[in-house]
């Protein structure tokens, strides 16, 4: 039963670290700034009738 718990508590404090790492970090879904890319032409790739904004 203590090992459980013991194991319960270290999930959780991973979780709990992980967390804030990750805020800490500045992690964020972010779109690729293809111009930043290179040997990569956005325009190279761009779909005919799409709209791009």
């Amino acid at each position: 039963m203590f090992l459980l718990i013991a194991l319960l508590a270290l999930v959780i404090w991973a979780l709990v670290a992980t967390t804030i790492e990750l805020r800490r970090d500045g992690y964020r879904r972010q779109p690729t700034d293809w111009t930043q890319v290179p040997g990569r032409d956005p325009l190279d790739t761009a779909d005919s009738g799409h709209v791009y904004r």
